[in-house]
């Protein structure tokens, strides 16, 4: 993600990361790698985002990764997880 403000590219790794261990049962870094990124996110740095900033400050826990069930783009999350991770959307391999 070259030319992204650092603290949005770490928000998004760390958002993605818990959303597939907590949605997807899909560790996809070891947990001292989500502590240590997550220990590092800064809540009161503003992205240009006022909504996620906000969800940032208001449900963001460097110790757990329980805030990302109330994360107001889950569904782009998943988008990002499936793309990056080639992970197929299970809905959709029903119809095939």
């Amino acid at each position: 993600m070259k030319g992204v403000n650092p603290e949005t590219r770490n928000r998004i790794r760390v958002a993605v990361a818990a959303y597939a261990y907590e949605f997807e049962n899909d560790p996809i870094m070891s947990d001292a790698e989500f502590d240590k990124l997550a220990e590092s996110i800064d809540t009161e740095t503003a992205t240009g985002n006022p909504d996620l900033d906000h969800f940032f400050w208001t449900f963001f826990s460097p110790i757990t990764g329980m805030w990302v069930r109330e994360h107001p783009e889950i569904d782009g999350l998943r988008r990002i997880y499936q793309t990056i991770f080639n992970r197929p959307d299970p809905e959709i391999e029903e119809l095939l």
